[in-house]
């Protein structure tokens, strides 16, 4: 054989080799794609969990801010020179501890002086019931006068001139007694309107000691000692409330009327986790349902009531908060993982015997990691939450890995069989 027909004859036997081991490969795959789904090939192993029925709380998530319960600007209920702050900027302070102390001078001086106006009038009134008693006794006799004179007239014994003289005496001493009277009045009204004057004096200078209103946090002090401060207008500080204290937070106006429905019944739990490095969250209730739906949004304003006695919500935080609206009583709960998405709806693969079926279902709730199943399962029946993406119905199965309902094999087989996007 010539060098030309050597070469020749070994090109055809290796194309001849390649062409058989090509053949034997894409049989090899045509029955492994066959085998798939069917079972031919085996059964496929998979993760199974059970149908649970339980109560499911459903929660609201929403960004919160913490709000001082009561908040109270401090001012000076009267005008003068600011003498002494009782505390120090950020303490927290008592109701009924003493904060500032203005001058008291001229406020004791004006006590002093309608004081002495006091005396003054009640000695003004018991000279005017001195006055009253001299003269209704002159009237008395001038009175008794004139009857006798009368008489004596009548019987011829004196004139009657005499006797008019008499009854005229005995008017006039009469009017002189309700001249008296009307100065009695007076004077007891003048003496009422000076212990006024005394009482106002009194209040205006127990204002130069300014006591807390509440119990709580003091703020920046914006006048110091020794600057004049005027009435009802300069504000010393603020005071906050942070014991208990308010997180005001939105919610869909769609959850209004479960909200509604549950609050004054019974308390609505609120949990807010506060942008302080904790993951710890802290327990309230649902303490205030707004008036009106924010038509912008078309959200809702609530309010958290929390006792805050650690003091670790803060006034101006923003915090994440979760509202429970209400529990879903004898849900049908599995996991997420479980529920896959076809042509025709949602469907999980459900287990009978050592096969799978395709079961379509009606879904509801998101809580976490479970979903409520609304219709199409009952409870205690079996599906297969991992290895979704070898499976069709009729598909032969092995269960050998145990029941689980979640981790991170069950979220891989949920994203597979949402991608196959079977019916």
């Amino acid at each position: 054989m010539s060098k030309r027909a050597s070469i020749l004859f070994s090109g055809l036997v290796l194309l001849i080799a390649a062409t058989g081991c090509s053949g034997s490969a894409a049989g090899t795959g045509g029955g492994g794609r066959g085998g798939r789904g069917r079972g031919d090939g085996g059964a496929v192993p998979v993760v199974t969990t059970k149908v649970t029925e339980r109560d499911v709380p459903v929660d609201l998530a929403a960004i919160g801010n913490v709000e001082a319960y009561t908040t109270i600007s401090v001012r000076s209920q009267v005008t003068g020179q600011l003498e002494n702050a009782a505390f120090h900027e950020g303490d927290f302070v008592k109701k009924g501890q003493v904060l500032f102390t203005i001058d008291r001078r001229p406020f004791e001086a004006a006590l002093e002086q309608a004081s002495a106006n006091f005396v003054r009038d009640q000695a003004l009134l018991s000279q005017a019931e001195a006055q009253l008693a001299r003269d209704g006794a002159n009237a008395e006799y001038s009175q008794l006068t004139a009857e006798r004179q009368a008489k004596l007239t009548k019987d011829g014994i004196i004139s009657k001139d005499v006797a008019e003289q008499a009854r005229a005496g005995a008017e006039a001493t009469a009017a002189t007694v309700k001249a008296d009277r009307a100065a009695i009045e007076s004077a007891r009204a003048q003496l009422r309107a000076q212990q006024s004057q005394v009482d106002n004096a009194k209040v205006q200078l127990g204002y130069t000691t300014i006591a807390s209103p509440i119990d709580g946090r003091t703020g920046n002090l914006t006048v110091k000692t020794g600057n004049l401060v005027t009435a009802n207008s300069t504000e010393l500080m603020t005071i906050a409330q942070v014991e208990p204290i308010y997180v005001t937070f939105s919610v869909p106006a769609i959850q209004l009327n479960s909200v509604k429905q549950g609050f004054g019944k019974a308390k609505i739990p609120v949990t807010v986790t506060p942008q302080d490095g904790s993951a710890t969250p802290v327990e309230g209730d649902l303490a205030f349902i707004d008036n009106t739906v924010d038509a912008s949004t078309d959200t809702i304003k609530l309010k958290g009531r929390f006792s805050n006695s650690d003091r670790r919500l803060w006034p101006g935080q923003f915090a994440r908060v979760s509202v429970r609206v209400t529990t879903i009583p004898h849900a049908l709960v599995l996991p997420n993982q479980a529920i896959q998405t076809g042509q025709d709806g949602q469907f999980v693969f459900l287990v009978k015997g050592d096969t799978v079926d395709q079961q379509p279902i009606t879904v509801g709730q998101r809580v976490g990691e479970d979903v409520v199943v609304e219709k199409g399962l009952q409870a205690g029946q079996t599906v297969v939450t991992e290895g979704q993406l070898r499976l069709e119905a009729g598909t032969k199965i092995q269960t050998g890995g145990g029941e689980r309902g979640r981790g991170a094999g069950g979220r891989a087989g949920r994203g597979q069989g949402q991608g196959r996007g079977r019916s």
